[in-house]
């Protein structure tokens, strides 16, 4: 955010007044080790740790304001609240509405799969025409979206917001701290089932961002999803809608792929076509592999075109976009030719049929394929299904899968059930063990579960090929 006076600062977030002029900014942080000379430390309640402990050495590294629930010993200025996370949306409720009164424009990205990469790809095409901010990672949540927000300046001409759920509310509340000018909704899938109860219940939470569009923002809807598509009667802004299967029947705008043509690597070329109230047909080739960013892509283009950004920059600066967040489908060639393929941020069994589907194109000749694959956790009763699932897709495929997890077993059965081979290892670094056993040049590995197991670091051992060190966490 852009320095401000103490007072204000005080009135943004709901705190007692302040009579003080004393400039404070630019950052906002939650970690006491990020501050910097003149930052505001928000002392969050965490499970273990409590973030007034950390005040002080907030204030050390130059802090000069906190927002807090009470005064502690350190010297800066305390702003007390009655919650301090409610503060944060609130200072970010109150810049965000400052800076949208002088041109800013909101847009906000949910889906079951997808968003991350989306709002990445966004967020290249948008700042290769104005400043920008987007989220670091997944910064999606009543924590990370308000963090994002607080980065924006006076500069600021686009401001994008990644939007996660867990539950029926959370959205329109995330909606509340930064308004939308433009919503977009990917894909509705099986992400977080468990916690949502049905795929009807996750519609209904993902379509709460099309809800809090004004009647002239724009709904970017994934015309190949009936239950987002599903979603336009709910929104009072106007539509623009975006397919892999052709133009779209609906919409003010209408954005499509023809020509799709992937290379050895799965990075797909193709031509992006739209009509209605922009209307081209430019050329755009992707960096990154798999036929489910080429939608990802489409998404992007469509909320760029609805801003009224012009075709041919966003082609290009799709075409020159690359990965902004780790773990996604991030692709490692050994020296020894082995190619690795760490997707391993996160996963449910949309974004496994993706991986997995992807990296199949990408087998090499006399090379085998090798996945080894984790929990997919969140998904409730459905779980062992999916999972016994999840490793028939895989070995369909032509993969021999490693298995590791509460639901290994699970897999394990799926890919037996289709004459595969399969093992079934008790820790990470027993996967490397077995995974990294034997590779040949031409082989191809993916690894892919989600975040709780933190396969990321097997996918770097085997890119190493050193094995777990000595002492790691297995």
């Amino acid at each position: 955010m852009r320095e401000r006076t103490i007072r204000e600062l005080a009135a943004l977030a709901g705190a007692a007044p302040v009579d003080s002029d004393r400039p404070v900014g630019p950052d906002v942080v939650i970690d006491s080790r990020l501050a910097t000379p003149g930052a505001v430390f928000v002392a969050l309640p965490g499970e273990h740790v409590d973030g007034h402990d950390f005040v002080g050495a907030a204030a050390a590294r130059g802090a000069a304001a906190a927002i807090c629930t009470r005064v502690t010993d350190a010297p800066l200025v305390h702003l007390v609240v009655g919650d301090a996370l409610a503060g944060l949306g609130a200072l970010a409720t109150g810049v965000v509405a400052q800076a949208k009164a002088s041109g800013l424009a909101c847009i906000g990205v949910t889906g079951s799969s997808g968003k991350t990469s989306t709002k990445d790809l966004l967020g290249q095409v948008l700042a290769a025409s104005a400043p920008t901010v987007s989220p670091q990672g997944s910064f999606n949540n009543e924590i990370g979206v308000p963090l994002t927000a607080l980065r924006i300046d006076a500069a600021t001409r686009y401001l994008v917001s990644e939007l996660g759920a867990r539950g029926a509310g959370h959205i329109a509340e995330l909606c509340r701290i930064v308004p939308p000018d433009v919503g977009m909704v990917l894909n509705v899938g099986h992400a977080h089932l468990g916690e949502f109860g049905s795929v009807a219940g996750i519609a209904a939470a993902k379509g709460e961002l099309v809800e809090a569009l004004p009647a002239d923002g724009w709904a970017v809807l994934n015309a190949d999803d009936p239950l987002v598509l599903g979603m336009a009667p709910r929104t009072a802004a106007r539509l623009a809608t975006f397919s892999l299967a052709g133009e779209p029947d609906d919409g003010e705008l209408r954005v499509w792929a023809e020509d799709i043509e992937p290379d050895a690597l799965q990075r797909h070329a193709f031509t992006l076509r739209s009509a209605g109230v922009a209307a081209a047909a430019v050329p755009v080739r992707l960096q990154g592999p798999g036929r489910h960013q080429v939608a990802n892509a489409l998404a992007a283009a469509t909320a760029a075109l609805a801003l009224g950004l012009p075709p041919g920059p966003v082609a290009a600066a799709l075409s020159a976009a690359t990965a902004q967040s780790r773990w996604r489908m991030q692709l490692s060639e050994r020296p020894d030719g082995v190619l690795i393929v760490n997707d391993a941020y996160n996963a449910n069994p949309d974004s496994m049929r993706a991986a997995l589907t992807t990296v199949a194109g990408m087998r090499r000749p006399g090379g085998r394929l090798l996945a080894v694959l984790g929990d997919m956790l969140e998904l409730g009763d459905d779980g062992p299904a999916e999972h016994r699932e999840l490793g028939l897709l895989a070995a369909r495929l032509g993969f021999e899968v490693v298995a590791l997890g509460g639901f290994a077993e699970a897999i394990a059965d799926g890919v037996r059930a289709a004459g595969g081979r399969v093992r079934v290892v008790v820790d990470r670094a027993q996967a490397v063990a077995v995974a990294g056993a034997d590779l040949q040049a031409s082989d191809v590995v993916v690894v892919k579960a989600s975040r709780g197991l933190a396969l990321d670091t097997v996918a770097d051992a085997l890119a190493s090929g050193r094995g777990f060190e000595a002492g790691e966490p297995a």
